[in-house]
């Protein structure tokens, strides 16, 4: 594609040099640049893209897309933008073909549920006959695409270059997770989306967005993307209520309130699953489910709203529902000959910390065994809070280390024991060793009892300074229960 046709309807620009220069690939990484490549030089937490423009001329860029002048000694085609962020977002939908315009597109947001959600709605349209593309946390997934995630919601290069494969393998719609950092960053701008989904706002990501307000913006961000979105919004929670008042045509909305359009009228939680009668202005649903608890009836509410504002059809819905057998790392349960109920889940809020023991509280006729941590170089703000949640509801915790990354495991682990003396006075051990812990909690336990290791979910990795290290909680709960056996 010209360079010039590249920048069509891109707002903000300025283009110096030759724009009649064919652009064959577009890198925001000096590694990823080829002969013939735009290069986005943007300006990242740790780096400055624009100190990489001399290696991505070296090696072959055709242009350079930045916020900064073009450098006199420079010659080369070179695009000034107000923002390189959307730019660079707008260029790659040009570059692709507009693929997010031939699918139908939903993008799910909102602190927790997100990945849940996601796979409810996927297993729906499948139910359906759709092909469907998934793009988020655990995998970047359809017709033509399978790769692991490195991130949430990938980079606007990558997300229109998946999209693109998606409709060149015939795809019919795409679910994604959109993150609030995403967002943020305007990675989906140029995605139409068809539905935009909020499913709730928590205490996260502060040591970035700064304040709650700042968060629940790069949120709302979503809902302005797309020319022919439809909201979809869970009325119980307060920022989906404040989201409502943002939105000039209204929206759909979800819960168990009764003014909610789409709502669970009857439900049963069970300790094999959730049976929900779902009521909605054109009828009901008789709804079972593999998934657990009450977080995973909204997240089940949100995808039904979601699918029912697509189009389709009610037996579909309920069918995609009930062959979904579970989530990685979401609640996800640990088989076991000893009576155990083990669970591992991605909970690293102090909210979603909760709204996972009081599940298990809700289900368990035995004690609950939380083994956690929280995350360095993150949001300290929530150690605490998450030291509170254990405190109240858990009857024994082991506090760990989960991606300490540059700073003290015990650092870290101080941080929590502050929140967690004032609730539960002594139920609580400390084992820095993630291993250690998850042994010391399964050898505790006894039958009846749900241990509950929380904080990785589906991640397969520990990060200690500088070195990244296999660790995959599932695995090592399932080796240390062989051991248990053999001896």
């Amino acid at each position: 594609m010209r360079l010039q046709h590249l920048l069509e309807e891109v707002p903000a620009v300025r283009l110096t040099g030759d724009g009649s220069r064919e652009i064959r690939e577009i890198a925001y990484a000096s590694q990823a640049v080829a002969p013939g490549s735009l290069f986005a030089a943007l300006r990242g937490v740790k780096a400055d893209g624009f100190d990489f423009v001399p290696e991505a001329l070296a090696k072959g860029a055709a242009a350079v897309l930045s916020e900064r002048e073009k450098p006199a000694a420079l010659d080369t085609a070179w695009i000034q933008a107000a923002d390189a962020r959307e730019a660079l977002a707008l260029c790659s939908a040009n570059f692709f073909g507009h693929p997010s315009r031939e699918l139908k597109v939903t993008g799910i947001t909102g602190t927790k549920g997100k990945t849940t959600t996601a796979y409810l709605l996927e297993s729906i349209l499948k139910a359906a006959g759709h092909r469907t593309g998934l793009l988020g946390t655990i995998q970047y997934r359809g017709p033509g695409l399978e790769v692991v995630a490195s991130r949430t919601t990938p980079e606007a290069p990558d997300l229109q270059r998946m999209m693109r494969t998606l409709v060149d393998n015939r795809a019919t719609h795409c679910v994604m997770e959109v993150s609030s950092h995403a967002l943020d960053l305007k990675r989906p701008v140029g995605v139409d989306f068809d539905v935009a989904v909020f499913t709730n706002l928590s205490g996260d990501h502060l040591d970035y967005h700064l304040t709650m307000e700042d968060y629940f913006r790069a949120k709302l961000r979503l809902f302005t993307l797309g020319r022919r979105s439809m909201a979809v919004v869970n009325a119980d929670d307060e920022w989906g209520r404040k989201l409502m008042t943002h939105l000039a045509m209204g929206g759909i909305t979800y819960g168990l309130a009764p003014s909610a359009m789409v709502r669970a009228e009857d439900y049963t939680f069970r300790d094999d699953g959730t049976r929900a009668a779902v009521k909605f202005p054109a009828g009901r649903l008789e709804l079972d489910s593999r998934l657990l608890g009450k977080p995973n009836l909204y997240n089940i509410l949100a995808a039904v709203a979601a699918a029912l504002t697509l189009n389709i059809p009610a037996p579909a819905v309920k069918e995609g529902i009930r062959s979904l057998q579970g989530v990685p790392g979401r609640f996800e349960k640990i088989d076991n000959s000893r009576g155990l109920h083990i669970f591992v889940d991605y909970a690293h809020t102090d909210d979603a910390l909760r709204n996972l023991l009081e599940t298990a509280r809700e289900l368990s006729r035995g004690r609950v065994i939380l083994v956690f941590g929280a995350g360095g170089d993150r949001d300290r703000s929530k150690r605490p809070r998450m030291g509170k949640a254990a405190g109240a509801l858990a009857d024994w915790s082991i506090i760990t280390s989960d991606n300490p990354r540059s700073e003290d495991p015990l650092e870290i682990i101080r941080d929590i024991e502050a929140g967690i003396h004032n609730n539960g006075g002594e139920r609580y051990e400390i084992e820095p060793d993630r291993r250690a812990a998850i042994r010391k909690a399964l050898r505790q336990g006894r039958e009846g009892d749900y241990i509950l290791i929380a904080g990785k979910g589906h991640e397969d990795y520990q990060i200690i300074k500088n070195r990244v290290t296999h660790f995959d909680d599932a695995e090592i709960i399932r080796e240390i229960l062989r051991e248990m056996d053999g001896s």
